[in-house]
């Protein structure tokens, strides 16, 4: 929305050249560790860090300015940030008057968001937001990378946009070593998104709404396609429970497990006349499938994937398929075959070529023989283009980077007397999400098997509870035993688990609130409560 794509804009190899790193709701060294030893590089080369994160991360605790928020309070943080950079005319007025629209508008909205104001939603001191705001600003190559601590809220299109904001103020967009750099979290989590996973697109991000779109894909495939907008996943559930959806099909993904407010998941699914559930274990959600087709792991077959930074590598088949698995795609064919559209590919190569025909401004130039030892990074419209290390160079994908001023929403539920702690979730290290394959490993479990819960000192003496003891965490949905973790790593008033382990499932108790655009849960804020066990 503010430059034209969603994706990061910038390159891994670049991280370790940077003047500034500007880390927000980002935990790179447990939640990103190559990209993080990356970082590690950049620190030992003399880079200051900037980091924004409610908990005290391995980064904050070296870093140059270390700013903790209370969670949910990115977007006044930010806001404060540019405040001061106009204030004192630290701008990049060349870059705003060439390369951008909308600036008068935000620069009359940031007027009164001062870093006194700010500080008494955030809790950050108003000198450390002067200090971050002119170190970001006089950095000559200052990077952003932020992650799910941004956008799971129900502001994070909000907190997004004003990241953007920020960027183009200052000009540090189009250039190596810059950037606005969401971290994917999963190995594929980009490529899902260029493929046309969105319920309002075609791959390479091609609206479904757009008539000539249509006409294209149409002729490619033969059929007639809807033209209406599908549904986000959690809208999914809802009509689930609400009796208006009736089959699901769920592959790659542990809905249980990594949905908000559990019971409400597991009510939904329950009332599905039909639940298929294609994975390479069964996972929590596939105990409720009427038909469970097994996959095979990314070692048992052929493609690609596409990294945070937008590089597309080929993934080689090293062994063979156990047992009945099959790759997914052989699946996917043999359902439409069944269901009267013909669908045969003779390699995952002939998908591939199909998708470059259909999105050559993207994909053009990229077949499996080029990425056969070294991935190429998107765009690449021709075989002799050479990929692209960093987006926006002389302008915006659409055009003019377009200014946005987004009122600071706060999180759907707050503190209160009943549930004095905010709790907030996240990953760690050892372990992989919904922990459908990292549980299953002897050597991680030997290190990490057990859930549990941070809690500052001061909360914890308050409630009695010394560090190892037993805990029950409570919200509104339901209540989970966990170990007590005392320490700095967390804020007063502000607890925080792991979401992995399915006897103590943090999404239990997480609230079913999103964003209004992306339908992103808001898994970092909700109101809690904890008590000895």
């Amino acid at each position: 929305m503010s430059f034209g794509s969603g994706a990061m804009t910038n390159s891994i190899a670049e991280i370790p050249h940077a003047d500034v790193l500007f880390l927000i709701g980002a935990n790179p060294t447990e939640a990103h560790p190559i990209i993080g030893l990356h970082m590690r590089e950049a620190l030992r080369r003399g880079a200051k860090f900037i980091v924004a994160d409610p908990r005290k991360t391995w980064f904050a605790e070296r870093a140059h300015i270390y700013l903790q928020l209370r969670p949910g309070t990115d977007c006044a943080l930010l806001n404060a940030i540019m405040n001061v950079i106009i204030s004192e005319g630290l701008e990049n007025k060349e870059f705003i008057r060439n390369r951008t629209e909308g600036f008068e508008a935000l620069k009359e909205y940031c007027k009164d968001i001062t870093p006194e104001k700010a500080e008494k939603i955030t809790g950050v001191p108003a000198q450390d937001i002067r200090e971050a705001a002119r170190l970001y600003a006089r950095a000559e190559k200052a990077g952003i990378y932020y992650t799910l601590g941004i956008t799971e809220h129900v502001c994070g299109t909000d907190n997004v946009r004003t990241i953007a904001n920020l960027a183009m103020l200052t000009g540090h967009i189009g250039r190596p070593s810059t950037g606005v750099n969401p971290l994917r979290g999963q190995n594929n989590v980009q490529g899902a998104s260029d493929m046309g996973t969105n319920p309002d697109k075609f791959h390479g991000y091609q609206l479904v709404s757009d008539p000539a779109i249509i006409n294209k894909f149409e002729k490619a495939w033969g059929v007639k396609l809807p033209t209406l907008k599908g549904l986000m996943s959690p809208e999914m559930f809802q009509a689930a429970n609400n009796g208006q959806l009736k089959a699901l099909y769920v592959m790659g993904e542990d809905p249980i497990m990594s949905q908000p407010d559990q019971e409400y998941v597991r009510k939904g699914l329950e009332k599905l006349d039909f639940l298929v559930v294609q994975d390479i274990f069964l996972n929590e959600t596939a105990k409720y499938a009427h038909v469970v087709l097994p996959a095979t792991s990314a070692a048992e077959k052929d493609g690609t994937f596409t990294n945070s930074e937008r590089r597309v590598q080929r993934v080689k088949k090293a062994v063979e398929p156990i047992g009945n698995s099959r790759p997914d795609w052989e699946i996917i064919c043999d359902i439409s075959t069944r269901m009267g559209y013909p669908m045969k590919y003779n390699h995952p190569s002939a998908v591939w070529d199909e998708l470059v025909a259909l999105v050559p401004n993207l994909f053009g130039g990229i077949n499996y023989e080029r990425i056969d030892d070294v991935g190429i990074q998107w765009p690449c419209p021709t075989k002799d283009h050479p990929g692209t290390q960093y987006l926006h160079k002389e302008k915006f994908t659409r055009g003019l980077g377009q200014f946005f001023s987004p009122a600071c929403r706060p999180p759907a539920e707050g503190s209160d007397k009943e549930y004095p702690l905010i709790l907030s979730t996240g990953r760690t290290l050892h372990h992989y999400n919904a922990g459908t394959m990292s549980r299953r490993s002897v050597g991680i479990t030997q290190v990490s098997d057990e859930c549990f819960v941070e809690i500052s000192e001061l909360d914890a003496t308050i409630h009695g509870i010394k560090d190892g003891d037993m805990v029950k965490v409570i919200t509104r949905r339901g209540e989970v035993k966990a170990r007590a973790s005392v320490g700095d790593k967390v804020k007063e008033g502000v607890i925080w688990m792991p979401m992995h382990f399915v006897e103590a499932a943090a999404n239990k108790l997480t609230v079913r609130a999103y964003d209004n655009i992306t339908m992103t849960p808001e898994y970092k804020v909700c109101a809690a409560r904890v008590e000895k066990v």
